[in-house]
């Protein structure tokens, strides 16, 4: 029997837990890893194991990319047969993809209990297959580790028991504070790109709803192409694989003021996070990174789950209207970076840990 399994499946669940998965060493909780390989590229996720110094997963799946329907049946029959296998005490899921639909369905109808770290995010865009998720996580879990207050009043407006939730914040900053001193020693991707002297700014998008519509991608790079001109900028685009396929797809011939690069290792993408002067994202995780990091953020979607980040003047909406994106960054470059960090002091980890019904409950919480 084991005290704690982990459930995840992408690069964002890999970082954001790693630090629960580290405090589990600390209090000596006895845990496995269930990873369902929904990221299947090696570059987007298994290497984050030997970055973050984890384990090697107990279980790997190896579903990859398939219809969602597909993708989350083939996950919930391996998770259920796992966890059947380490009769885990607790189960833990964060945030909001397929995996986390799969492991909190898997474990609600099994003698574990479920905790959803990264619980009460709510987009309120039920188009988005990621707020379906988080609402189901949230609904069927016994444990809700709100990152904020805000979270937890949405998870109290649902109807949900305040008895079932904790407000610990988020675990990105525990990962953060970790790992951007080690990425500012070992990563030579300012180098390696040729940007060590050049104002640059970071961008990020692959979600469905922006990708796979062609015209609403082409506004988005037309948009980050103007800001780049207006701003005399460089623009740094790791390409996800679904977006890579889009292009190729669409025919879409990416602007020149905008550096299409592979794929990058998480170490590499946090000390470009935190060394330019502008990211321009579609994702979640990204906006609360430049928050936290002190990165001026443009998010180019109608909608953030992350409404904090607007609220503390991190953060600036966008949609992927070209103009729009252009005031938007150039907004965000006068705003500077004089905000407070809303999401937490680091030691949401071990807050999450101490609510558990385990032995370390009563233990103090390591330093």
């Amino acid at each position: 029997m084991t005290d704690v399994t982990f459930v995840l499946g992408t690069r964002p669940e890999i970082i954001k837990l790693a630090p629960v998965v580290q405090a589990c060493h600390r209090l000596e909780v006895d845990y496995s890893i269930v990873h369902t390989g929904q990221h299947y590229s090696d570059s987007l996720d298994s290497v984050f194991f030997d970055q973050l110094e984890l384990p090697e997963p107990d279980y790997d799946l190896g579903v990859g990319s398939s219809s969602h329907g597909e993708q989350t049946g083939e996950m919930l029959i391996g998770v259920e047969r796992a966890l059947a296998e380490t009769a885990p005490e607790v189960v833990l899921v964060q945030g909001d993809t397929n995996s986390v639909l799969a492991g909190a369905l898997a474990a609600s109808k099994m003698d574990a209990e479920l905790g959803h770290v990264e619980a009460g995010l709510r987009s309120f865009d039920r188009s988005m297959p990621e707020e379906t998720n988080r609402v189901i996580a949230d609904h069927v879990s016994d444990h809700l580790f709100a990152p904020t207050e805000q979270s937890k009043k949405y998870l109290l407006d649902e109807g949900l028991s305040e008895r079932r939730i904790t407000v610990t914040g988020n675990t990105v900053v525990d990962a953060l504070f970790r790992n951007r001193e080690i990425a500012r020693r070992k990563s030579t991707v300012l180098a390696d790109l040729r940007i060590e002297n050049r104002d640059f700014f970071v961008m990020t998008a692959h979600r469905q709803e922006n990708v796979d519509d062609e015209a609403r991608f082409r506004d988005l790079l037309a948009g980050v192409e103007r800001a780049a001109e207006a701003h005399d900028a460089d623009v740094i685009y790791p390409v996800h694989p679904r977006a890579r396929d889009r292009i190729e797809t669409f025919g879409i011939e990416v602007p020149d003021p905008i550096r299409a690069v592979e794929p990058l290792e998480y170490l590499d993408f946090l000390r470009l996070a935190s060394t330019a002067e502008l990211i321009l994202t579609d994702s979640g995780g990204v906006q609360e990174e430049a928050c936290i990091l002190g990165t001026p953020c443009v998010t180019m979607r109608d909608n953030t789950e992350r409404p904090e980040t607007i609220d503390v003047g991190a953060n600036r909406l966008s949609s992927c209207d070209p103009g729009q994106i252009v005031a938007s960054a150039t907004e965000m470059l006068l705003r500077g970076d004089d905000w407070e960090n809303p999401f937490g002091d680091g030691d949401a980890a071990e807050r999450i840990l101490q609510s558990l019904p385990l032995e370390t409950k009563s233990r103090e919480v390591a330093r």
